[in-house]
């Protein structure tokens, strides 16, 4: 591995048809330019997981930082990558901390990264053609769909009722109902911002909505400045330490499925827009992801994965240099040392939160759908269509089982269902000879989102 680049051409343009290659850079102050560009690209999800969990923003972002820093070491410097909170966590971390604790949360988010890191190396050792096998495209956007449909309620909110003067008061703390007017206007930013623009302000619909709606709720005295005012400018973010209980582990395992499913699309975007063979990396790609998100749980930060917001930027600038991500890198860390700044995202109400997560949700689960689409899933098939309507309704309904100690719920059953549904069905059609013939071709594209949950 080397940390030189190669400056491409002058170090100013790029000729049409071309593009900076990983180990390439232009010019120094360009460089930073979008290195900077890669952190704003980013912020608004990465942000956006921690406050939704109720984890520290600035010790999020300081290990997706040092994560991201990792990634670039391990995979040699040749998979330009930045390292965000992953959304896939949102709804474990949500259970595990409402019945365990934060602590159990932390120590679910480091059983899912050594987990990965196992996958990593089985991976770089044996290749992924074992991937593609266990995990088909109707497997993974079915995972992809369930898990944003199964978030759905705490886009709208939870409230509590309580007589008062033998009146019936209502309270409101999260989601959309804590905040009506700031929700639908941060919602309507997100979607005006959407069809509006296009380039890198199209891209960062949600968090110019977040900063809409954040003016709006400052306005309506919705915002609590008081941490902001105490907060120091320099200093380090709070870390705690996870605990185990095993019974949070299957509320994280599909996590794993999601991040694999992530990485490797990131790998196979990557490499057929530079046109360099990367798959070499994909195992190391998945050991360095299980690590940053070891590191994460292990200090108090939100588990890692690629981010296809920052593919978005490599594709708009043809700069797909690994020099950028550590100027991004570097750029997120002193940020994550800024408590003041951390104390600023934190203040962020739940009415924006509520009227971000309407739209976040709702993406997240029919990017499932797209990978359908994308990978052109024959649904004629009855193996695809039986995999889909079981694992979606399991959940989405949010089906629980609790077998001793234990519990598995919503995502974990679904992903299983989905797991478990569509290879019993493979191998008794198999043995029957009753499987139809397909009705596309048995090589088909890949997704080109390679993010379709983060």
């Amino acid at each position: 591995m080397s940390l030189g680049w190669r400056v491409h051409g002058d170090g100013r343009t790029i000729p049409p048809g071309q593009v900076v290659a990983p180990d390439e850079r232009l010019s120094w102050p360009r460089t930073v330019g979008i290195g900077m560009q890669h952190v704003v690209a980013m912020f608004g999800a990465t942000f956006l997981v921690p406050l939704l969990t109720g984890f520290s923003p600035a010790t999020t972002l300081f290990f997706s930082a040092i994560g991201t820093a990792l990634f670039l070491l391990i995979t040699r410097n040749r998979l330009p990558s930045y390292l965000g909170s992953s959304f896939a966590f949102i709804a474990p971390i949500t259970a595990a901390t409402a019945s365990d604790g934060q602590s159990v949360a932390l120590g679910g988010i480091v059983m899912t990264g050594l987990l990965l890191v196992i996958v990593g190396v089985v991976a770089h050792l044996a290749g992924t053609g074992w991937i593609n096998a266990l995990m088909p495209p109707v497997v993974t956007g079915t995972i992809v769909a369930l898990i944003g449909f199964n978030l759905a309620p705490a886009a709208w909110g939870t409230c509590t009722q309580s007589v008062v003067d033998g009146k019936i008061v209502e309270s409101c703390t999260n989601g959309f109902r804590a905040a009506p007017v700031t929700a639908l206007v941060t919602l309507l930013s997100i979607i005006l911002c959407t069809v509006l623009f296009r380039g890198i302000l199209g891209r960062l619909s949600i968090l110019v909505g977040v900063l809409v709606g954040y003016a709006v709720a400052s306005i309506r005295g919705e915002v609590d400045f008081k941490a902001v005012k105490g907060a120091d400018w320099v200093g380090f973010p709070h870390f705690i330490g996870p605990s185990f209980d095993v019974s949070a582990l299957g509320l994280f395992v599909p996590v794993v499925l999601v991040l694999i499913a992530e990485n490797i699309g990131h790998v196979k975007s990557v490499a057929a827009m530079t046109g360099h063979d990367l798959d070499p990396v994909a195992g190391r790609a998945l050991f360095a992801d299980g690590l940053a998100t070891t590191l994460a749980g292990l200090g108090g930060g939100s588990g890692t994965t690629t981010y296809a917001e920052n593919i978005g930027v490599m594709a708009a600038t043809k700069v797909y240099s690994t020099a950028a991500y550590w100027v991004a890198a570097a750029t997120a860390l002193v940020l994550s040392l800024c408590p003041k700044f951390g104390a600023i995202v934190a203040s962020i109400p739940a009415g924006v939160l509520g009227g971000a997560t309407t739209v976040l949700y709702g993406m997240i689960g029919i990017l499932g759908a797209r990978i359908w689409v994308q990978n052109k899933v024959d649904f004629s098939d009855p193996k695809n269509l039986t995999t889909a309507a079981v694992a979606l309704v399991v959940g989405i309904a949010n089906f629980t089982w609790l077998p001793g100690d234990l519990i598995f719920s919503g995502i974990a059953l679904g992903t299983a269902a989905a797991l478990g549904v569509y290879h019993l069905m493979r191998v008794i059609e198999t043995w029957r000879g009753t499987g139809q013939e397909p009705a596309t071709p048995a090589s088909v594209p890949q997704p080109k989102d390679p993010d379709p949950v983060h």
